[in-house]
């Protein structure tokens, strides 16, 4: 009888994470690569052994995948790696990837911050393949982690709005490691957190309004036009003066957003509303002023 010829073909088994984040040894073993070609443009070496192709954005999402595959599964992704990765968008600035582990005997590479604690079962999650800690845990984490109490407030606020879950949900775990670093803290950041805040501006804006001694706004209040049948969700509002504030961000300076900004300010004023528009420069900037002309409009004062 005759046989037919074999016709398969061996294929080197892919290193993880080929080719966007890979360990530089298993990419050699396989035959992907050189060591040349690891040292040559082509590739830019994030962590020893650890290589994203030449050119790539090393943002945080993709520098966490870096420090993941680093430590082999010994850990966690957690802090701003973890809020990140679950979609959560309370960023204060450059960070570094964030893993946590169980113990000590980690050499620790520059660029990557480790945190030694201990994750129970429940506390850890997967997100695209990563095992990372849950939006609860890294609220938790956070809430203690973060530079300042304000920043601390809005990685709460933007977890529990991703995450579904209630800003107590942080004072179960706070209860469950009464003993962490940071754990005082925590109740005063969950009574100012409000998952409905839409963006870390807005949560820095309402803190600045509250700790300034102003009363405490509506958050993602609703203005209903029942003739239109239009609703209009304003970022801050004091309904009682009718009172909008809002946080312009990049979005809106887009020319198809400033055309629909104009016409959804228009339609508040003609409603009786009065708008305040807050940007960066003056939130970060002159945050006193903001305290100013808010305060004015809520006494009832004209404008000066």
């Amino acid at each position: 009888m005759r046989h037919m010829a074999d016709l398969s073909v061996w294929v080197p088994a892919l290193p993880p994470g080929w080719p966007h984040v890979f360990r530089g040894s298993w990419a050699r073993r396989a035959g992907l690569v050189t060591t040349a070609q690891l040292r040559g443009p082509r590739f830019t070496q994030v962590y020893p052994d650890v290589y994203v192709p030449g050119g790539s954005v090393l943002d945080l999402r993709l520098r966490s995948r870096a420090a993941f595959l680093l430590m082999q599964t010994r850990g966690a992704l957690s802090g701003y790696s973890a809020a990140v990765l679950h979609g959560a968008d309370c960023l204060p600035g450059e960070v570094p990837p964030e893993i946590t582990v169980p113990g000590g005997g980690f050499r620790v590479p520059p660029g990557l911050r480790l945190h030694r604690e201990r994750l129970w079962p429940n506390e850890i999650t997967e997100v695209d393949g990563l095992v990372v800690t849950t939006p609860e845990r890294t609220a938790f984490d956070l809430a203690r982690w973060a530079p300042s109490r304000n920043e601390a407030v809005a990685c709460v606020d933007a977890l529990a709005n991703t995450g579904r879950f209630a800003p107590d949900e942080v004072l179960r775990l706070n209860a469950l490691h009464p003993s962490m670093r940071g754990c005082a803290r925590i109740p005063e950041l969950v009574e100012l957190a409000d998952r409905r805040a839409g963006s870390r501006p807005e949560t820095l804006l309402r803190v600045l309004l509250v700790d300034s001694g102003l009363p405490r706004p509506e958050v993602q209040w609703v203005v209903q036009d029942p003739v239109a049948k239009e609703a209009v969700w304003l970022d801050l509002a004091y309904p009682e003066q009718r009172l909008g504030i809002e946080y312009e961000g990049a979005p809106h300076v887009e020319p198809d957003r400033v055309l629909r900004d104009i016409a959804r300010t228009t339609a508040l004023v003609d409603r009786g509303w009065r708008i305040l528009r807050v940007t960066k420069n003056d939130l970060f900037r002159r945050p006193e002023y903001i305290v100013t002309i808010v305060g004015r409009a809520l006494r009832g004062e004209a404008p000066r």
